[in-house]
């Protein structure tokens, strides 16, 4: 058994209740302005903001660290016209007859459709992979923990920086995704998690008329 190794816990400065007041309001004022774009500018955006973005989402807590995640960006137009061609594909047949009458009346309120234009138009498109599993020098599985509801958290800090950025983005989750393995060559142990769409919005973007939860429907303090 190896011996753990630990450092001291540094730049940690606690603020005053004051300042941790005003810190925590200003962060929730400026999440409660994010909301999710499908009309996208197609104004590109510099890699480098992308690339810090990735990292601030690979900064995420996950099960005995092994950090069960991959990100894969894209920006190539062909590459992104295939994803929208696939993804169209699958979307059609979830709109056509797929998808239960329950799920498209939950829906129908955000206007979406088997179209995915913003597939091609937005500067970049940030596919998320779980690893099933992990796979040493030798090609063995390495077992992860906790897969998923990392990769979930993972991919809650890459939205939350995107949109710290001042970019907008997406999410998107055609079913099944197996395609993205096809045209982006991960591995099989890799399993598509999800499509963030991101950009700059377009001139004219609208987004639908819907409301957030108050505290006292989201939280119980006991």
């Amino acid at each position: 058994m190896t011996e753990p190794k630990f450092i001291p816990l540094a730049g940690y400065r606690a603020p005053s209740e004051e300042e941790m007041g005003r810190r925590a309001a200003a962060f929730n004022a400026e999440m409660q302005r994010r909301r999710s774009v499908r009309q996208f500018s197609d104004r590109p955006v510099p890699r480098g903001v992308i690339e810090d973005c990735i990292r601030a989402a690979g900064s995420a807590p996950s099960g005995a660290n092994l950090q069960p995640w991959h990100f894969v960006a894209v920006s190539a137009p062909a590459v992104k016209r295939e994803i929208r061609e696939a993804a169209e594909e699958e979307e059609k047949a979830f709109y056509d007859g797929r998808a239960p009458g329950e799920w498209l009346r939950a829906l129908a309120p955000l206007g979406t459709d088997a179209s995915k234009p913003f597939l091609e138009k937005a500067p970049y498109l940030i596919a998320v992979f779980v690893q099933l599993h992990g796979v040493d020098e030798r090609g063995a599985p390495v077992k992860h923990y906790y897969p998923v509801e990392s990769t979930g958290i993972a991919t809650g800090l890459l939205i939350t920086a995107v949109h710290q950025a001042g970019l907008c983005c997406l999410t998107h989750t055609p079913s099944p995704m197996a395609f993205l393995n096809r045209i982006l060559h991960r591995p099989p142990h890799e399993k598509p998690f999800l499509l963030l769409v991101v950009g700059y919005p377009d001139a004219d973007a609208r987004v639908p008329d819907i409301a957030r939860k108050p505290l006292d429907e989201i939280c119980t303090f006991v």
